[in-house]
């Protein structure tokens, strides 16, 4: 006698996506590990950690030419905009595919994002984590490209300077522009992980 057979389960995917600050010499990056069945909204809190942006600000993907964020009721937008949290990575993502996450829409924090490699798992892991990257995250309403790219100059060729003693009294006298931590950003998006991202 045949048993009978359950549903058939889709396979699991996992997905290195090299995310990229674009506009800003030496480039800020990062390679990040995600997992299909994450929404876009936890990519949205993923990205967030991985880079080390803090939240204030809104945000939009960009994905073969579709826009997704946060629909809210009081938007006049010409080009609509779709539902982030109801969007499986699964859906969307493949080798080769290349889209933009625009965070802080004063700012135009643009990263350029690629789908590096796809891996077939067993069963899902159930976090992102960070592989490599390089640079710091820019402070949070620093004046975008043009303002954190002077900044960056100034610190390289005169450290000492007014303007840079005067950028880092604000954003942090500790603040290294070229320091990424690897270890503190993974235990930050093991906590998002757990707390399932931000829902």
């Amino acid at each position: 006698m045949a048993t009978p057979r359950g549903p058939k389960t889709l396979p699991h995917h996992a997905y290195l996506l090299q995310v990229t600050l674009e506009g800003i010499d030496p480039p800020i990056w990062r390679w990040v590990w995600v997992e299909s069945d994450m929404s876009l909204h936890a990519l949205h809190h993923i990205l967030q950690a991985a880079m080390g942006w803090t939240g204030a600000h809104l945000h939009e993907f960009t994905i073969d030419g579709r826009h997704y964020g946060i629909p809210h009721p009081d938007d006049l937008r010409e080009v609509p905009i779709q539902d982030e949290r109801k969007v499986k990575l699964g859906s969307l993502l493949k080798k080769g595919l290349s889209f933009s996450y625009l965070y802080d829409f004063g700012d135009s924090w643009n990263h350029l994002i690629g789908v590096k490699k796809v891996e077939t798992k067993d069963e899902p892991y159930g976090a992102a984590f960070v592989e490599a990257g390089e640079g710091a995250c820019p402070p949070e309403d620093s004046g975008g490209i043009p303002g954190y790219q002077d900044f960056l100059e100034l610190y390289q060729t005169k450290p000492k300077s007014k303007d840079v003693r005067e950028f880092l009294r604000w954003a942090g006298e500790d603040f290294n522009p070229f320091l990424f931590d690897r270890h503190a950003t993974n235990a930050a998006l093991l906590r998002l992980g757990w707390n399932q991202w931000g829902k």
